[in-house]
C-alpha cells in the first residue's frame, strides 16, 4: 500500500468513525446497529488498581473469564436498544442528551478485508437536569470492509477510571 492510499484509507475509515458517532448522537440506533457485523464482539473490561510492574498481566479483566463491563454481541445490543426505543427505560427515561468524540485515530493493520484502528474516545452524557457524565478512553476497533463501506466486527474499549462514576452504563460507546 502506498503512502498516498494509505492516507486515503486513513480519511475513509475516520469519515466512517465520525458518521457512527453522529448515528449515536442523533439517537439514531437501529441505523447504528446496521453498522455492526452479525459476529460482533463488544468488550470492555473493567480495570484494576494493581502494583507496579503488573498491569498488562492484572490491570485489565480478560475476555470470557471473570466480570467486564460490556462482553456483548449484536443480539444484546440490539435487545438493549430495542428496550431504549420501548420509552420504559427506566435509566434512559428521559433520554440521555450525548456527545460523542473520536480522535487519534490510527491504522493498526490493514489487509485487503479488514483494517484494525486504534483510536481515542471521550462521551459526554447529560440526563435530566442534573446528572453530567464523562467516559474518556482508548479502544480498538476491528473494521471489515462490506461493499463500498465497513462493519465493526470487533470493539473493545478500555475506560480510563477503575470505579465507575456515573448511576449507569446505558449509553453505547
Amino acid at each position: 500500500m502506498t503512502a498516498v492510499e494509505r492516507l486515503l484509507l486513513k480519511q475513509e475509515i475516520e469519515e466512517f468513525l465520525y458518521s457512527e458517532a453522529d448515528l449515536l448522537d442523533q439517537r439514531k440506533f437501529r441505523d447504528w446497529l446496521d453498522l455492526l457485523a452479525e459476529d460482533l464482539v463488544y468488550f470492555m473490561p473493567i480495570r484494576r488498581n494493581v502494583k507496579f510492574g503488573q498491569h498488562d498481566e492484572k490491570e485489565n479483566t480478560r475476555q470470557g473469564e471473570g466480570i467486564s463491563w460490556f462482553d456483548e454481541d449484536k443480539w444484546t445490543l440490539t435487545k438493549r436498544v430495542e428496550q431504549v426505543l420501548t420509552g420504559v427505560h427506566y435509566a434512559e427515561e428521559p433520554l440521555s442528551r450525548v456527545t460523542h468524540m473520536v480522535s487519534n485515530v490510527r491504522l493498526l493493520d490493514v489487509t485487503p478485508e479488514q483494517v484494525t484502528v486504534g483510536c481515542r474516545f471521550l462521551v459526554y452524557q447529560n440526563r435530566v437536569e442534573y446528572e453530567n457524565y464523562t467516559f474518556i478512553g482508548r479502544r480498538t476497533d476491528i473494521l471489515r470492509r462490506n461493499g463500498d463501506s465497513w462493519l465493526i466486527a470487533r470493539r473493545e474499549l478500555i475506560l480510563e477510571q477503575n470505579v465507575l462514576l456515573a448511576k449507569n452504563l446505558s449509553i453505547f460507546f
